[in-house]
């Protein structure tokens, strides 16, 4: 049986790009880097960044990173100052900052949980929403 979420990779095109990124512009921790890849950490999260053609989603798939509300605006705005590029504006509860990394992977920093997002769902659902 499942018991979470293991690891995420995702293919990166040149990884000096990818680290800095990652390291300085998100705050994730380097835990070890090779010729082809590097291995960080956030929290419990293991993400591996491989050199690889990088073919990122165009649909709505993307990668959502937790931040606390109070860190949201400070973040947000240097994010925004780095000229990351935003892919989609926030239109569901909570506050998100949608941008893509230096190889197009769309990414989120969202404010909420799965909890305070199905509180809002009870006062306005999406249509045809089901609860299971």
């Amino acid at each position: 049986m499942l018991t979470g979420l293991n690891h995420l990779t995702l293919a990166v095109t040149e990884l000096d790009t990818s680290l800095a990124f990652y390291v300085d512009l998100l705050g994730m921790q380097a835990q070890v880097r090779w010729d082809n890849g590097a291995y960080l950490s956030l929290g419990t999260l293991w993400l591996c960044l491989s050199c690889d053609a990088a073919l990122p989603a165009r649909d709505y798939s993307h990668i959502a990173f937790d931040i606390a509300e109070a860190d949201f605006p400070g973040f947000a705005a240097r994010l925004r100052s780095a000229g990351v590029r935003e892919w989609k504006h926030n239109r569901s509860e909570g506050q998100s900052l949608y941008l893509q990394d230096p190889d197009g992977h769309q990414l989120e920093i969202h404010v909420g949980s799965l909890q305070s997002r199905l509180a809002v769902l009870k006062a306005r659902p999406y249509p045809g929403l089901q609860w299971l």
